[in-house]
């Protein structure tokens, strides 16, 4: 397949790696129960797709596959990996690599406390600290990986010398799932709920995806009470 990708937060994208199936797969993978087998997707199949997620017959959406490589935060990917059910993660091994000096996150602007949401962040703080934040934050993260280049210099083997780094450093992974663990991370990640940073990353995938499963996504992403009107 082709490269394609999309650039996220200031260092990080995601990138479509492969895929394995069309909406024409989920159908298929359905009728299979009768005997039966399509060559072309139709309005048909597209109503079929719609009745299989609007009564939650998801298996037949577990025959269909993508792989994404991402370059993300650490403290991204501690969410992301949540995601386990019908998905899998290979991720660059700092036991290997030794890790640049600048590769981690710096936000734009910094978030206050939610005062309703207690483990989220709403508006900026004031503008007064702005700056003081900044520079508390880089400072935090260059001294990190500084230390971390001393102790490799030192000869510290690079799988101790790694504890010291920052979440906001950027990691990479190769991150294989099926349709419908894509629809549910999808569902999860986009929520007004989800940090912002993995919402940005999250539309990156649906992006991606969409293009490939358009019927098929599109029935998954449905919010349950609607699909059951159908």
């Amino acid at each position: 397949m082709s490269d394609q990708g999309i650039s996220v937060l200031d260092r990080g994208f995601v990138r479509l790696v492969d895929h394995m199936g069309t909406d024409l797969t989920v159908v298929n993978a359905a009728r299979v129960s009768f005997g039966k087998r399509k060559e072309a997707f139709d309005e048909k199949d597209a109503e079929l797709v719609s009745y299989l997620a609007a009564h939650e017959h998801t298996a037949p959406f577990r025959h269909a596959y993508l792989t994404f490589h991402v370059k993300a935060p650490i403290f991204v990917f501690r969410q992301w990996m949540k995601h386990r059910v019908a998905s899998d993660f290979n991720e660059i091994s700092g036991r290997y690599v030794e890790f640049s000096p600048d590769e981690f996150y710096v936000p734009e602007l910094f978030r206050q406390q939610a005062k309703i949401n207690k483990q989220g962040g709403e508006g900026q703080i004031p503008e007064e600290s702005r700056q003081a934040a900044m520079e508390a934050y880089t400072a935090a993260c260059r001294n990190s990986v500084n230390q971390y280049k001393s102790l490799i210099e030192i000869g510290v083997c690079k799988e101790q010398a790694r504890c010291v780094l920052p979440l906001a450093l950027y990691s990479e992974v190769y991150w294989t799932a099926s349709l419908q663990a894509i629809a549910h991370f999808l569902r999860l990640r986009l929520d007004s709920h989800a940090q912002w940073e993995i919402r940005q990353f999250a539309r990156a995938v649906r992006e991606l995806t969409e293009p490939i499963f358009p019927d098929s996504l599109a029935a998954l992403m449905k919010p349950y009470g609607q699909q059951r009107k159908l």
